[in-house]
């Protein structure tokens, strides 16, 4: 087991990792052994550091002190009501990408003037929402939904403030499932066509334009290509000016990788540095969406182990918390440390760690040299804290697992765990039913 991967600090200048660590070989989130917790509500559950979430955020926000701007928290990295209330209380803007996102965002108090509405799908219910409830702005991904918010915005007697996603098609040499600037992407529109869209958006009598927006991937771990992207979309502002269409918020998205394994994305001085250097003389607000790098390393899921399985050409650990609950390694093939709870002078293996699930793609890791664990003893899932709760479903009419936040040495209970009386909540059977058989 590499315990190396448990710091709570990194190298000057980095967002410092998180309060996960070891005391006399006992896992603490904070001042609260995570074996207390287990022994309290069960597993599995998401665990998430108050201390982290803050330092994180207010790492990230600081490091552009140079420039106007408003960080948008992408409410898709995780979007538990007390999370957002926290993000809300620390300043935090929101970036969304669904109407169930904007409702969380309101209910958790961030004020519709601090949101920013992104997606690639609006429907018309989700597009009057927002525009009764008004938003910042909409990142428009193509020139059928910049139409669209035209006609409604007419319809409801307002305006649109509108900026459209640019693709740069630019690499962001990320996993391509989470590459969305190329032009093979179904994200935003070309650079030729958004200046058309533009052109268009300046007749449409119910829309204000007040940006522009890109955002080209997820888990980036380089920082050239977020100022590729920059570069060409500067090139387009310039040419919107000369056509008379002034720009105020260019909207950078997200997009900046943290440490799984062995990444070392860049130090959040040079990720900003190179950003607000490309800024330099312009009266752009910028307007960046972090989600995985807030929320990733404050976050971990503890599971227990339930069974073992040696022999053949596998070693198996069969564990409490499935695919279901973690959807990142059986979609992404994406890498999570596990660490033990409480260590222990076990000899190591090489084994999947592997769910209750009915898929062979439901594991959490694959040939993983690991301490032996016995039944009943726990793991932590490091990293977990983003896209982790956020991707849960009830597959196998699984109950979702609870979510904890631990604030020095109190740990609180942010969402219980689902009962199976709500699994069937919401449904009915037809009356006809009573036609057929007994």
């Amino acid at each position: 087991m590499r315990t190396g991967c448990v710091i709570a600090k990194s190298p000057a200048n980095r967002l410092p990792m998180h309060h996960f660590v070891y005391r006399d070989n006992e896992l603490y989130c904070e001042d609260v052994p995570i074996q207390k917790i287990a022994q309290k509500i069960g597993t599995p559950f998401y665990l998430y550091s108050y201390a982290t979430l803050i330092r994180h955020f207010t790492a990230f926000d600081q490091a552009f002190t140079d420039v106007a701007r408003l960080v948008c928290y992408s409410a898709k990295a995780n979007a538990s009501l007390a999370i957002l209330k926290l993000m809300k209380n620390l300043g935090s803007g929101l970036d969304i990408v669904s109407g169930g996102e904007l409702y969380r965002g309101l209910k958790a108090g961030f004020p519709a003037d601090r949101i920013v509405y992104s997606g690639v799908g609006k429907r018309i219910d989700e597009i009057d929402y927002a525009l009764n409830s008004g938003v910042l702005m909409f990142n428009v991904e193509s020139l059928e939904e910049l139409k669209l918010i035209d006609k409604r915005a007419g319809f409801l007697n307002c305006k649109a403030p509108v900026a459209i996603r640019v693709n740069p098609d630019v690499d962001p040499k990320t996993h391509p499932y989470i590459s969305t600037g190329l032009r093979k992407n179904k994200f935003g529109i070309d650079t030729v066509s958004a200046l058309e869209g533009y052109k268009v958006a300046k007749t449409l009598k119910h829309i204000e334009i007040v940006g522009i927006d890109c955002h080209i991937g997820s888990q980036i771990t380089e920082v050239q290509p977020f100022t590729d992207a920059l570069k060409s979309l500067k090139s387009l502002i310039s040419e919107l000016v000369s056509l008379g269409i002034e720009i105020k918020f260019l909207d950078m998205g997200g997009g900046l990788g943290i440490t799984y394994e062995d990444e070392t994305p860049p130090q959040l001085s040079e990720y900003a540095r190179a950003i607000v250097d490309l800024l330099e003389g312009t009266s752009l607000h910028l307007i960046l969406e972090p989600g995985r790098v807030i929320v990733g390393n404050a976050g971990i899921l503890v599971t227990r182990a339930l069974y073992r399985k040696f022999g053949g050409t596998k070693n198996f650990i069969i564990v409490d918390a499935g695919m279901n609950d973690l959807m990142r390694p059986a979609l992404y093939q994406a890498y999570h440390a596990i660490q033990p709870v409480v260590m222990s002078d076990q000899e190591e293996l090489v084994a999947d760690v592997v769910g209750p699930i009915c898929e062979t793609s439901d594991f959490l890791a694959q040939d993983r040299r690991i301490t032996d664990v016995k039944n009943g003893d726990l793991l932590a899932v490091m990293s977990a804290g983003a896209y982790g709760f956020a991707m849960a479903s009830n597959y196998c009419s699984r109950p979702k697992v609870a979510e904890v936040m631990v604030s020095g040495d109190q740990f609180h209970i942010i969402r219980e765990r689902q009962r199976y009386e709500d699994l069937i909540d919401g449904e009915s059977v037809p009356s006809f039913f009573s036609n057929t058989g007994k």
